[in-house]
């Protein structure tokens, strides 16, 4: 490793599985601090298992008291904050916009705009203390392209997008870069657990409609995020990244869930 984000204090989202879990052990191994917040318990032992360089935090991100708790852990633990990654997020279930109730458009949309807008919103508050940071909004290929029946998701996702783009022109001469990962098709614990995407037989992980023709894997986007959390993208804000084995420009109409 390059040691990347040396001395740098980074707090995650999701960090208790998934994308998050990739992106904690990718960013401790690149020499950052890293506080692991998630609401499932599962952060506990993804902190655990790296030793002191990581903290865990029970946290609801829909929560404005539990997203100012998540980053005042930061500081109190660690000094400061450096990166922010606000990954934590779900898909809901695929279904045209009629059958969609609005139980599930507030349930979506807490998640996954409402907590990035209270995690940049705190995140932001602690960076200017102390002179500057890096945030990466983990949004979706679903907020760059319509996908067939995530128009509730596609929505929250596109508004990720949106908002980081907003973000990366109010703190651009406060040394706060703001920049969204945009993951397609990914292999997490998520999409174990659904039945229409059963695992894949080992070693294939072919998926048509991709153009790579593949899954995409958690540590491909956790290696994203590094980028654009380091200093190899001091230059770069307000850009939303497709990782998605090129889904969003060769857009086929067909969509999928993360």
């Amino acid at each position: 490793m390059r040691m990347r984000l040396r001395n740098r204090i980074a707090v995650i989202t999701g960090g208790g599985s998934g994308m998050g879990r990739a992106m904690a052990e990718v960013f401790v191994a690149e020499g950052a601090k890293v506080v692991c917040a998630d609401i499932s318990g599962r952060q506990d032992q993804v902190a655990a298992s790296l030793g002191e360089a990581a903290v865990a935090v029970h946290a609801n991100v829909a929560l404005e008291a539990d997203v100012q708790r998540m980053i005042a852990t930061a500081e109190e633990r660690f000094g400061r904050l450096d990166i922010l990654v606000n990954n934590a997020g779900f898909g809901g279930g695929l279904m045209p916009l009629h059958e969609q109730t609005s139980e599930s458009w507030d349930r979506i949309h807490a998640v996954n705009i409402k907590g990035v807008f209270f995690g940049m919103k705190y995140g932001v508050i602690s960076m200017l203390k102390s002179g500057g940071g890096a945030i990466v909004n983990i949004a979706s290929s679903a907020g760059l392209v319509g996908w067939k029946g995530h128009g509730v998701y596609g929505a929250a996702k596109a508004g990720v997008i949106q908002m980081t783009k907003c973000a990366a022109l109010d703190y651009a001469a406060n040394n706060i870069r703001a920049n969204a990962v945009c993951p397609g098709t990914t292999w997490t614990g998520l999409v174990k657990q659904s039945e229409q995407y059963p695992e894949p037989p080992p070693g294939t992980f072919v998926l048509p409609g991709i153009p790579m023709n593949r899954w995409g894997l958690a540590r491909e986007i956790a290696m994203a995020a590094l980028f654009l959390a380091s200093d190899e993208a001091s230059y770069i804000t307000g850009a939303a990244v497709p990782v998605d084995g090129g889904y969003a420009i060769g857009f086929s109409g067909m969509g999928a869930e993360k």
